[in-house]
């Protein structure tokens, strides 16, 4: 078991190692450094604190799945930037990007070569099938009902992670990680919304919603727009739920993700009640 200023220093280390690898100087010069995501940095660290492995092994394994990770999210960007005008600068910063998670993931392909286990190479890319299936459909605007549109944002979000678990056996950490990181994402899309840039989750559901609607989002009626908050709020709120009960299944949650869980829940306020007092 670690201790707290153990973890910081242990998720120090491996964020450094993490920036090495993916700084490259002249992608830097065009696109924006590639953000590692901290809380599920916290997550991989976290878990593999309670599995019986080395400190090399530890960082080998969250090295290599941060690295996939942040292929796959600059490869969201393109995706989520796409319509935009198609300037010179836009469009070499688009062709950049994808050359940038393409570089990513050869450093993914190379770490994994290093590991030599073959049944970690398995199960890490079952998870990247699963994230690129349910960003097709989310992005494609095809899910058959906003059950399956939030299930797929779920896992876009956390299937890498629950990947590991299962190879782990370590299944106890899935319901409060993978609901921890849904709620994140819908807090991230419900600010995205609010302040008019682009949301794939609120498009998401107007298309279901309102599929008669052909408005942008922005030009929605304020009850309409308050009717899809309240949605997204339901689904964080039930979410909240699941996350107290699977707190309860694990045998231990260091200090830091604690407070980390504190902070991403107090995001949460209502913001469809803001949005209707500020009108």
């Amino acid at each position: 078991m670690i201790d707290l200023q153990d973890i910081q220093l242990k998720l120090t280390k491996i964020k450094e190692q993490i920036m090495r690898y993916v700084s490259h100087p002249y992608l830097l010069k065009y696109i924006q450094a590639p953000t590692v995501d901290e809380d599920k940095l916290l997550l991989l660290v976290s878990l593999m604190d309670h599995l019986n492995i080395s400190n090399d092994e530890m960082e080998s394994y969250v090295l290599t799945t941060m690295l996939i990770q942040i292929a796959l999210d600059t490869h969201e960007h393109v995706t989520e930037n796409k319509n935009q005008e198609d300037t010179h600068y836009s469009l070499k910063n688009r062709q950049l990007t994808v050359l940038a998670g393409d570089y990513y993931s050869g450093l993914y392909y190379k770490h994994l070569s290093e590991i030599n286990s073959i049944d970690v190479i398995r199960i890490l890319a079952a998870g990247i099938k699963d994230v690129n299936e349910h960003k097709i459909s989310v992005y494609q605007k095809d899910p058959d009902g906003i059950d399956k549109l939030m299930n797929s944002i779920k896992m876009i979000e956390s299937s890498l992670f629950e990947k590991l678990t299962e190879y782990f056996q370590a299944d106890v950490w899935d319901e409060y990680a993978s609901n921890l990181l849904f709620i994140k994402r819908l807090i991230n899309e419900k600010k995205q919304f609010l302040h008019k840039e682009t949301s794939i989750l609120f498009e998401g559901l107007k298309k279901l919603v309102f599929p008669k609607n052909e408005q942008p989002l922005s030009e929605l009626s304020n009850e309409q727009q308050r009717f899809l908050l309240l949605i997204c709020d339901r689904y964080i709120e039930f979410a909240k739920q699941l996350i107290e009960k699977g707190i309860k299944k694990l045998p231990f949650l260091n200090e830091l993700l604690k407070e980390r869980t504190l902070s991403i829940l107090n995001q949460h306020h209502s913001l469809a009640k803001t949005f209707v007092e500020e009108g």
